[in-house]
């Protein structure tokens, strides 16, 4: 099966030593990927910098000019969590377009699916701001130049960060042409992603938001993607599924609390993919989100690009003794008129 790495050493220079969101994170999965032969093995996009006009599509031009200005300057911070130094605004561009380039190669034909590995993460920035440690929202972008530039009528986006992709939600909270669906530690920065929040108006349905207390792992992911997210995607028959792929929600991750293992990742990947085979010919990307733990973020990629080259993936059992979800998956159910 053709499956792309998209991947540029210019991704590193968007750092902050000491900072979680820094370079260490990519190198890590790099040095992984380097091991493993998938680096070498797995065809290789090289990104292109995302055109002003392309981020205009999810962004206001506020948005813009508080990042250029901070990058203009040498650096600065445009929230207490979130950094720019000298070179970010190009780093973003640059995010921002290989998730547009991934997204548009795998709708072409050229290959069956890819990973984009970026940084700065995207799922945070709203439409008017930056925030937790995203400048651009790469997903939500690549979306928007599908729909615009080559007639995508329906994409989902499945966001399995462990917190919740509030710039997503807000970017199509309104807009039918993007199903959102977001598993998520609740209550949890960025405190958005309400099991009640489900759109408005022309979008009304197309949120999905998974609030999971702390402490679930493997089998509450998996009850979630089987007994609502399932229903929910098949009904909405997207053309192309794009995945903030987090790893946060690892048992290992320093900054949440639940305890996804990596082999329950695949195996949420491997979810994702069974709907990708059968609702739209295969044609799916991944985008780098969260993720701070630097062992579980090499070994989450590197298993998640087996699975998309083929080899089979499996549940993990652990979860068993965490939070009794039912009501939640009740209540999402009701909230989504799902029988």
């Amino acid at each position: 099966m053709s499956v792309a790495i998209a991947y540029d050493d210019r991704f590193l220079d968007h750092d902050m030593s000491g900072h979680p969101e820094s370079s260490g994170r990519l190198r890590a999965i790099k040095a992984k990927l380097e091991s493993t032969g998938q680096m070498a093995r797995l065809p290789r996009l090289e990104p292109r910098m995302a055109t002003e006009k392309e981020v205009l599509l999810a962004h206001e031009s506020e948005l813009i000019a508080e990042v250029k200005g901070h990058t203009a300057r040498g650096g600065g911070w445009v929230d207490s969590d979130t950094y720019v130094n000298a070179g970010s605004w190009e780093v973003a561009l640059l995010a921002a377009g290989a998730a547009i380039q991934a997204a548009e190669r795998v709708w072409a034909g050229d290959h069956e699916s890819a990973f984009v590995l970026s940084r700065p993460p995207g799922h945070h920035a709203t439409q008017r701001r930056a925030m937790g440690f995203c400048l651009l929202n790469n997903v939500a972008i690549a979306a928007r130049v599908l729909r615009e530039s080559h007639g995508v009528k329906r994409l989902a986006i499945v966001d399995f960060d462990v917190h919740h992709g509030n710039g997503t939600q807000d970017i199509f909270w309104s807009d039918p042409s993007v199903l959102y669906m977001s598993t998520h530690q609740y209550p949890y920065y960025p405190g958005s992603g309400h099991w009640s929040e489900t759109g408005d108006r022309d979008g009304a349905g197309t949120s999905v938001n998974a609030s999971l207390p702390a402490y679930c792992g493997d089998l509450q992911y998996a009850r979630v993607f089987d007994e609502v997210f399932d229903a929910v995607i098949r009904r909405y028959k997207p053309e192309l599924i794009l995945v903030s792929s987090g790893f946060d929600s690892h048992e290992n991750d320093p900054l949440a609390m639940q305890q996804v293992t990596t082999q329950g990742y695949v195996a949420l990947a491997g979810r994702v993919k069974s709907w990708a085979d059968e609702l739209c010919s295969g044609k799916l990307a991944f985008v780098l989100e969260g993720g701070y733990d630097y062992v579980a973020l090499g070994e989450g990629v590197s298993g998640i690009l087996d699975m998309l080259e083929g080899t089979p993936w499996s549940d993990s059992g652990r979860g068993a003794d965490g939070p009794d979800i039912s009501p939640l998956i009740e209540k999402l159910r009701e909230a989504h008129n799902l029988p």
